[in-house]
């Protein structure tokens, strides 16, 4: 075994040992093992009552997905492209898919996993070709920190919504919630001592924080509601609209996974379902056709492209695998990980899958090599035999976690050149849209126009050779500018039928 693993791994020309790697991995997981609960709350619709909406997704099966699709993905990562670098179902993406196009759009999910399969369809394709990897080295280095920053944005106003602190209003948009009543059985109160204990321990460089803070919130309320002392009724509590947050039997706390029945294969079955328009109570079409089909297949795949490059090249240049040309080591064959692991998250009913920002963890642990996300990707596989006790996780549990990754995420917006307008100003655009239009797509392409126009205002023609770029800057356009309420693409497809 030991022969085996230093072959297929390097480890000593990487100067570690098999032990450290698996520990390093260990530590991953820890790290990101709260996308076990999360992504299948948030796919399933669970907990989110405040917009009066439920997906209509099994949990059950949003968690199998959730599961598979990561184990699958950290096993190509390793065994490929012998990389450190974990996946999952990607926060963001998630949100993408589950507030713009489900609820926002009012399209069924079965529709929007088919947009999800045929993303990942393409992003083997680019992947193979090697388009993708020229794609993210032809933007500047300052907008893919940017995207990941404003996506840290993002799920920071989730999190906070979902923790009962924020509301809407309807003269500043946005309030704190001046009805929370924080008590002991307040779920607002819950939220944050939650984040200040997950927060602490990050600060003391406790590996696991996530975990511990959801489990020691989540036992809490368990003994609570068998003490008769139950979370009070509310944003994020336990009554009897949403998923239960008393503690299953302990003979129930282990089971054997199911297939997940409702999901499976659904993207494909549902993907002929995308041309019917959709429409709101007023009448109004919230989904358009075909048309904001591939607005969304588009819309994903960028995102995926620019969340995924981001991430990889901040965890890559903590692990040392940055070449001399400032590319990734490796790089396609840990797209392609992301590709097929998005591809098969989607046939079995899950979001666009992602590398994630959490595989720093592993790295300062020692973590090298391929190993660490084999290590990982094996863990998840244990996690499908405690989806009952998941399900009992209430949401003022979780939604700490997805503040402080947003914190997380806001670590590298120091390296952006603040003193350069051409840069600052497109970087900034990028980070603000997205949490103010819930939108990452909307705050990538954004930034990416504004970068170029930028230039070309300056005098800079020299950026018309970074043909790339500018066609990315003028494909993006294509989804906002065009005649009359309609974008030129809509304008375009429309005049096709």
């Amino acid at each position: 075994m030991e022969a085996w693993l230093e072959k297929q791994f390097g480890l000593s020309g990487a100067g570690v040992t098999w032990q450290s790697e698996v520990r390093a991995g260990v530590t991953t997981f820890l790290t990101m093992a709260y996308i076990l609960i999360v992504n299948p709350k948030m796919m399933s619709g669970a907990d989110i009552t405040f917009m009066e909406y439920d997906t209509g997704l099994p949990f059950s099966d949003a968690l199998f997905a959730t599961a598979v699709a990561s184990c699958v993905a950290c096993l190509i990562m390793g065994l490929w492209a012998n990389l450190p670098f974990a996946l999952a179902p990607g926060m963001g993406l998630n949100a993408y898919f589950l507030y713009t196009v489900v609820f926002g759009m009012g399209v069924a999910w079965e529709v929007a996993l088919g947009a999800v399969f045929v993303e990942g369809l393409l992003f083997m394709a680019l992947s193979m070709g090697g388009v993708r990897s020229a794609m993210i080295n032809a933007v500047p280095t300052d907008l893919k920190i940017a995207t990941m920053s404003g996506i840290g944005m993002f799920l920071a106003i989730i999190g906070m919504e979902e923790t009962g602190w924020v509301v809407d209003n309807p003269a500043t948009l946005v309030d704190l919630d001046a009805t929370a009543a924080w008590t002991y059985q307040s779920g607002e109160l819950w939220a944050l001592i939650g984040l200040l204990a997950m927060g602490a321990m990050m600060a003391r460089g406790v590996r696991g924080a996530f975990i511990y803070g959801i489990v020691g919130v989540t036992a809490v309320t368990w003994i609570m509601e068998a003490a008769g002392h139950g979370v009070m009724p509310g944003w994020g509590a336990c009554n009897a609209d949403m998923v239960a947050c008393s503690a299953p039997a302990l003979g129930d706390w282990v089971s054997m996974p199911e297939l997940p029945d409702e999901t499976m294969g659904a993207a494909l079955t549902a993907i002929g379902d995308a041309g019917t328009e959709v429409t709101d109570a007023d009448g109004n079409v919230t989904w358009g056709g075909w048309g904001d089909f591939l607005i969304v297949v588009v819309a994903f795949l960028f995102v995926d492209i620019f969340d995924t490059s981001g991430t990889l090249y901040g965890v890559g240049r903590m692990a040392g695998k940055i070449d001399e040309n400032d590319e990734i080591e490796n790089a396609n064959e840990a797209f392609m990980a992301d590709a097929v692991g998005t591809t098969l998250g989607a046939l079995l009913g899950t979001s666009t899958v992602t590398t994630y920002i959490e595989s720093a963890a592993g790295i300062e642990e020692g973590g090298k090599t391929g190993l660490v996300a084999v290590t990982a990707g094996m863990l998840f596989l244990v996690g499908l035999f405690f989806s009952d006790l998941f399900i009992s996780i209430p949401a003022y549990a979780t939604a700490p976690a997805l503040i402080l990754i947003g914190a997380m995420m806001m670590r590298g917006v120091g390296d952006i050149d603040w003193g350069s307008a051409e840069i600052a100003i497109p970087a900034f655009l990028t980070i603000s849209i997205m949490p103010f239009t819930y939108s990452i797509a909307d705050g990538i392409a954004l930034g990416v126009v504004t970068y170029v126009l930028m230039q070309l205002f300056m005098g800079k023609t020299e950026i018309l050779d970074n043909r790339i770029l500018t066609g990315l800057a003028a494909v993006m356009a294509l989804f906002y500018l065009g005649p009359g309420d309609q974008t030129t693409l809509e304008w375009i497809l429309s005049n096709l039928n």
